[in-house]
């Protein structure tokens, strides 16, 4: 399982930076307060099992998937719906409050909503409860490997 470090060494290949907070950053609410920005502006990383199959979706802290959309994405089947917390680790390498977009599993697909375009930069998680990534759309776009994707609605929770 990889860890904040291991991330912060690997981000800044890409002239990414981590910051850590001494404040818990587990879920998008906790995450903006700590960094100072809108909900909304947290890339928060979800893993779904779509018919048991794995994967991570990235969006926007103020949006929620939207199974339909998720099944037409992947062109997976079956019933959609959240892990068990050992479930989390075995897939992304990262516990529940730290699943990151960055050094995952070989083979994870990684979906970015594109509901994150509308920030010019957003914070996702560095590995851990207690970090954010300052990035931007492309950056994610480049740095994960993932595909941009329409598979969440966003509810309008401190947009701008």
């Amino acid at each position: 399982m990889p860890v904040v470090d291991e991330v912060k060494e690997w981000l800044l290949n890409w002239g990414i930076e981590v910051w850590e907070f001494a404040e818990p950053t587990p879920n998008s609410r906790a995450a903006a307060q700590a960094v100072g920005c809108s909900v909304a502006e947290i890339a928060k990383s979800i893993l779904v099992l779509v018919g048991g199959r794995p994967v991570l979706v990235v969006t926007s802290g103020d949006a929620k998937v939207k199974n339909a959309k998720l099944k037409e994405t992947t062109g997976f089947t079956g019933k959609v719906r959240l892990p068990e917390a050992e479930d989390v680790v075995r897939h992304t390498g990262y516990a529940p409050g730290g699943v990151c977009p960055f050094l995952l599993p070989k083979g994870l697909p990684v979906l970015l909503d594109s509901s994150m375009r509308r920030f010019p930069r957003v914070y996702a998680a560095a590995g851990n409860d207690h970090s954010a990534v300052p990035i931007t759309f492309e950056q994610l776009l480049e740095v994960t490997g993932g595909a941009e994707a329409d598979v969440c609605e966003v509810h309008g929770m401190n947009s701008p």
